[in-house]
C-alpha cells in the first residue's frame, strides 16, 4: 500500500466519522463483512469471555494471502464506558486494514451491565484470548498495538499498562503474559477519578461508578497514571487541546508522568482540536505521526501477500 493510496482511506475514514454522518452509524458487521471478503475474511461476533452471564464479543478481520503472522490491531470504541458499540467504529479500522494488518474490534461491559472495572478487566481478557488464539489466526503476538477513542483510549492505556499484580485479569486466568507492543492513545482519560468531582467532573464518569462508597479507590485502581513506570510500550497520544469532553490536560500529564520514568512516548497535540471530528489536515497528520511512530519502533511493516485473494 502506497503512501497516496493510503492517505486517501485515512481522508475517507475520517471524514466520513465526523459528527452527523449517515454512514458513521452503521450498525451491521454482516455488511461490512460482504464489502471486504476480497481482501479480508471476517469473523464476526467471536465470543472472548463470559462475565455476569454476558458474553463478551470480538470481530476478526484477517488479511488473506498472507505469508507469515500479521501484526494486530487492537482496537477499543469510546463512548464513555457506558455506551458506543464494537461496530459503529468499523471505519476507524480502515487505514489499518488497508497497510495489511490483522484486527480484532472488541466489545466490552458497558456501565448498563456491570460498573467500574469491569470494563477493564474485559479488556484485559481480550487482549489473553488474542494472545492465546494467535497460532490459529495467523496473529504475531509479538507485534500488538492497542488504540482507542476517548473511553477506548483509556482502555487501550490499561490494557497495555496494568501489570499482573493488579489483578485486573482474574475474570480469564490464564498463564500467558499479557502484553502489547506499543500503545495509540486517541483522547483518552488518564486520571478518573479527576472526573468524579470538581470542575472537571463529567457525567458519564460518575455514571460509571455510580454510588460505590469505594468509588475513588475503583478510580485509582483503573486510572493509567497509576501505572506509570519503566519497561512499559512506546505509547503515542493524540489529543486537542480544546477537548471538552476530556481534558487536554490528561494528556499532558500522562506525557510527563512517563517522560520522568524514561518511557518512549509521544504526544501529537491537534491545535483547536475539540473531541474529535478532527478535518481533513489534521486528520493526514495524524496518520502521518502514527506511520512514523509505528516506524521509529519497528512495526510498520505488515504481512508479505502471496495473493491477492481467494480462499477461506
Amino acid at each position: 500500500m502506497n503512501r497516496n493510496t493510503l492517505m486517501a482511506v485515512v481522508v475517507v475514514a475520517g471524514m466520513l466519522l465526523l459528527p452527523g454522518s449517515a454512514i458513521a452509524q452503521l450498525d451491521d458487521t454482516e455488511v461490512w463483512a460482504s464489502h471486504l471478503s476480497n481482501e479480508y475474511r471476517v469473523v464476526p461476533n467471536v465470543t472472548y469471555g463470559l462475565a455476569n452471564n454476558w458474553e463478551a464479543k470480538l470481530d476478526l478481520y484477517l488479511p488473506r494471502g498472507v505469508d507469515g503472522p500479521t501484526p494486530v490491531l487492537l482496537y477499543i470504541h469510546g463512548g464513555g464506558w457506558v455506551g458506543g458499540t464494537k461496530e459503529s467504529s468499523v471505519l476507524r479500522l480502515l487505514p489499518w486494514l488497508e497497510m495489511g494488518w490483522a484486527v480484532a474490534n472488541i466489545e466490552y461491559r458497558l456501565g448498563e451491565v456491570s460498573l467500574a472495572p469491569a470494563a477493564v478487566e474485559d479488556c484485559l481478557c481480550a487482549l489473553r484470548w488474542v494472545i492465546r488464539n494467535a497460532e490459529d489466526y495467523n496473529i504475531d503476538p509479538s507485534r500488538i498495538v492497542v488504540t482507542g477513542n476517548s473511553a477506548g483510549g483509556h482502555l487501550a492505556l490499561t490494557t497495555g499498562m496494568i501489570p499482573a499484580s493488579a489483578g485486573l485479569d482474574r475474570q480469564c486466568p490464564g498463564r500467558e503474559t499479557l502484553s502489547v507492543a506499543a500503545i495509540i492513545n486517541w483522547y483518552g482519560i488518564t486520571d478518573v477519578g479527576d472526573l468524579l468531582d470538581g470542575p472537571n467532573m463529567k457525567s458519564y464518569a460518575v455514571e460509571w461508578m455510580a454510588s460505590m462508597p469505594n468509588r475513588d479507590e475503583i478510580a485509582t485502581r483503573v486510572s493509567p497514571l497509576t501505572y506509570v513506570r519503566t519497561g512499559l510500550p512506546p505509547i503515542l497520544t493524540i489529543h486537542g487541546d480544546a477537548d471538552p469532553t476530556v481534558p487536554y490536560q490528561h494528556a499532558v500529564r500522562l506525557r510527563e508522568a512517563l517522560d520522568g520514568v524514561g518511557v518512549a512516548n509521544q504526544l501529537h497535540t491537534v491545535p483547536g482540536g475539540r473531541h474529535g471530528g478532527f478535518n481533513r489536515e489534521q486528520t493526514i497528520a495524524i496518520f502521518e505521526t502514527i506511520r512514523q511512530f509505528l516506524g521509529a519502533h519497528g512495526l510498520m511493516t505488515g504481512g508479505s501477500r502471496t495473493s491477492s485473494g481467494g480462499g477461506p
